[in-house]
């Protein structure tokens, strides 16, 4: 399938403007790798697992009063990442659409609010309540989220048994990320903060199915346009931003700096750039290595620590995203 994360957060499926082999498994896709290329696998994993831990440090779980409005770490990053993408997009040569070419300024606005500003927004509010970590670990569910909705648009893209016995997995994952007594706190900020979180990754999920179907285009280009609609789009958030009782240090102010140049842009030139030496089913490993990093670091930094259940969680996720994504096509149900 072709996929797209130009962005940060979720590692994408496959990239924009190619196509992941179906007969390439997440097994197959280990083999004759380069140390260079898993030095860079790992470069890139970072790059987008540090999303979370400065998302935490720009709005101050602990601290909110000294960190910034969502709405502002939201626009700040987007519009630096926006600079950057174009920036390296004319460097390179590249030409944009012109502005009476409704269907690609069309799509890139429509990935841009459901796939960037949207989830953004959902992820950065929700990051108010929870960890850093276990914010990450629900982005792991996205593949299951692509499955489901590639299902009902692309025909190669049918469910199989062995697919749909993934899917019972994974969301039986998801359930358990809950906790065993989500029915009893269900309009706890906790669970709230946690089902924005999901409700972000089905944007990213949708994002990921829109650029399938984008028109063709260099896949710098439509990261920068995309991104850069997204950045003016979320503009007039600032506007209505709630500044009252805060007094943001230069911390939340430098988080929001590397949310937009790593996170952002880094990682898209990364990724576009790694992808052309190995292949999109290697760099959608990350799903597995992202949120194992990014709970690594909020240890590190915030001394955060995860309940038991959410570890077996993940790894029925991970479970089912492994079994989905090396299901053949086989039978379907029905």
């Amino acid at each position: 399938m072709k996929a797209q994360h130009e962005h940060g957060d979720t590692p994408p499926s496959a990239p924009v403007g190619t196509d992941a082999d179906p007969a390439v498994t997440p097994v197959s896709a280990l083999a004759h790798r380069s140390l260079s290329d898993w030095v860079w696998f790992w470069i890139l994993t970072c790059l987008w697992a540090i999303s979370f831990p400065l998302t935490r440090l720009a709005v101050k779980l602990s601290t909110p009063e000294q960190g910034l409005p969502t709405e502002v770490v939201v626009s700040g990053r987007l519009t630096i990442g926006a600079l950057i993408l174009v920036a390296a997009a004319l460097v390179k040569g590249h030409k944009f659409p012109p502005l009476s070419d409704r269907l690609r300024w069309g799509n890139m606005l429509v990935m841009g609010v459901v796939g960037m500003v949207a989830p953004f927004w959902l992820i950065t509010f929700a990051q108010k309540s929870i960890d850093s970590s276990l914010a990450a670990l629900y982005t792991a569910t996205a593949p299951l989220f692509v499955a489901v909705m590639a299902h009902f648009i692309f025909h190669d893209e049918r469910m199989s048994w062995g697919k749909l016995g993934g899917l019972m997995v994974g969301f039986l994952g998801i359930a358990l990320l809950f906790g065993p007594d989500a029915i009893g706190s269900f309009g706890s900020a906790s669970m709230l903060a946690q089902l924005l979180v999901l409700i972000a990754v089905t944007g990213y999920a949708a994002e990921t199915v829109l650029a399938r179907a984008s028109p063709p285009m260099p896949p710098l280009v439509l990261a920068a346009g995309f991104v850069s609609i997204a950045a003016v789009v979320s503009w007039p958030g600032v506007l209505f931003a709630d500044w009252s009782a805060r007094s943001p240090d230069v911390s939340s102010w430098l988080a929001v700096i590397g949310l937009g140049i790593g996170p952002t842009a880094l990682s898209s030139l990364f990724y576009m750039a790694l992808v052309k030496r190995t292949n999109a089913t290697f760099l959608a490993l990350t799903g597995y290595t992202i949120p194992v990093v990014s709970a690594l670091i909020g240890f590190v930094a915030y001394g955060e620590v995860q309940p038991w259940h959410s570890f077996v969680a993940f790894a029925l996720i991970l479970a089912g995203v492994w079994v989905s994504q090396s299901a053949g096509k086989e039978k379907r149900p029905g």
